[in-house]
């Protein structure tokens, strides 16, 4: 399960990660309670587009994001956004305690946030397969969730206690301090120990990822079923915040469903991190049982409940996840992955720009409950879309040893033709001699 610890870069990584996430989630809480409470009246479609605003350039800047991840050096990407966010967290804290933060104004700074995040998250997520070996590179990914995750318990619950104690505006200001994690992680990692990747040439065009993409049916499916479940099911701000006040709760039980969530998504990264490779069809699965458990937490009369099943919910959304980037990564040609990395984030965080807005104003239309189903209905056509198309593709094919009669290949068989061909000269060959023996392969092979 933790075999990328054998490497001392993916330490230092996995430490200062976890420091960083910390101080990120705790300022994503309280911009969510900001927003929903102190520049508006419980305004739940003012979140949907505070949260659009910060996810659309990520869509927008695409094809020039990966490709800057694939040219140039990620650390000193990193290095750049992570110190603009860090001014970012501080005007924002700053504004907060004097009073003078604006609706309009907290906008401008999602947006800026976003426009930023663009070029951090392919950098971020390509960055972690330059520190380990190629076959350690999916339970890499595994446990840089498990980082992620294991920040999120700790971050919303003691935004929560903060927002309470001293005001929001701190938060804001503690999250500059968190930023240290990161930046000493990659002042301190080893340049000699990376593992050597394949530049981009100068000449590489924009477009390569994208026709990458389009040749790699798997691919396409991965990133439709990743599209619907970011932009109609991981609406949590929304879902947590609008739930908490229904059952009567402050912004602490807010903070503490956010931490709640985050135990089951620490469970499926570390499931996730024991696996040998990613595989299609655990995210086919994981986002049906995410459909199914967000339909019953809907029903949820109280709110311990309620936080019960959000455990399930974080457990199905990481393991999606986790084995969405998992494959990704170790399935794209290294010169396009930066590319195709950002690709995909811009088609997980792409989506949260059009389906936020509709949640959040079916939650301050018709309630919590209803924009959760909202969320439910996309997990299962994420989920449909998947086993459509292994159906199609012929992966999934008779199988007399298996408990249901049916196997689920990975990748699609494929008919191999060689000649039996007698050693002579090549003036003596004769094709009409020759016998063919069809062979059946898998990827497994």
């Amino acid at each position: 399960m933790f075999r990328s610890f054998a490497s001392f870069n993916f330490r230092v990584w996995f430490i200062g990660a976890l420091v960083s996430n910390v101080g990120s989630w705790m300022q994503s809480t309280a911009q969510s309670w900001v927003v929903l409470t102190e520049l508006t009246d419980n305004d739940a479609g003012a979140m949907g587009i505070t949260m659009a605003l910060q996810f659309g350039p990520p869509l927008l800047l695409v094809g020039v994001s990966g490709w800057v991840t694939d040219r140039f050096d990620r650390r000193r990407i990193m290095v750049i956004t992570q110190l603009t966010l860090l001014l970012f967290s501080a005007a924002i804290g700053v504004l907060l305690l004097n009073g003078l933060m604006t609706l309009p104004l907290m906008y401008c700074f999602a947006f800026a946030t976003g426009l930023v995040v663009s070029f951090d998250n392919p950098a971020r997520q390509a960055f972690v397969s330059d520190l380990v070996t190629r076959e350690n590179a999916s339970n890499a990914v595994a446990l840089n969730a498990a980082s992620f995750n294991s920040a999120r318990m700790i971050g919303p619950a003691a935004a929560g206690l903060l927002i309470v104690a001293v005001g929001t505006g701190w938060v804001f200001l503690i999250n500059v301090v968190a930023f240290a994690g990161m930046l000493g992680a990659l002042a301190v990692i080893r340049s000699g120990e990376l593992i050597p990747r394949k530049k981009a040439a100068a000449g590489t065009r924009l477009a390569d990822g994208f026709r990458y993409v389009a040749r790699r049916p798997d691919l396409m499916v991965i990133f439709a079923m990743v599209f619907l479940l970011g932009a109609l099911g991981m609406n949590f701000p929304i879902f947590a915040s609008t739930m908490a006040i229904e059952f009567g709760r402050e912004a602490d039980g807010f903070g503490l469903l956010s931490s709640i969530l985050a135990i089951g998504s620490l469970a499926g990264a570390l499931l996730a991190a024991r696996r040998a490779r990613a595989r299609l069809r655990v995210a086919i699965i994981a986002t049906g049982a995410f459909g199914i458990v967000a339909i019953v937490s809907a029903m949820m009369p109280v709110y311990w409940m309620y936080a019960v099943c959000l455990v399930f919910i974080g457990f199905t959304i990481v393991t999606t996840l986790t084995t969405a980037n998992g494959y990704v990564q170790t399935t794209t040609d290294p010169s396009l992955r930066g590319r195709v990395l950002a690709l995909y984030v811009a088609v997980l965080m792409g989506g949260t720009p059009l389906g936020a807005p509709l949640v959040g104003w079916v939650a301050a239309e018709f309630g919590p409950r209803v924009a959760i189903l909202v969320g439910a209905a996309g997990g299962l056509a994420a989920c449909a879309i998947g086993l459509t198309w292994v159906i199609a593709s012929g992966r999934l094919r008779r199988r007399a040893g298996s408990r249901l009669g049916l196997e689920l290949a990975e990748t699609r068989p494929i008919e191999i033709i060689t000649r039996a061909v007698p050693v002579v000269a090549p003036e003596q060959f004769s094709e009409q001699g020759a016998q063919t023996t069809p062979i059946r392969l898998t990827d497994d092979d």
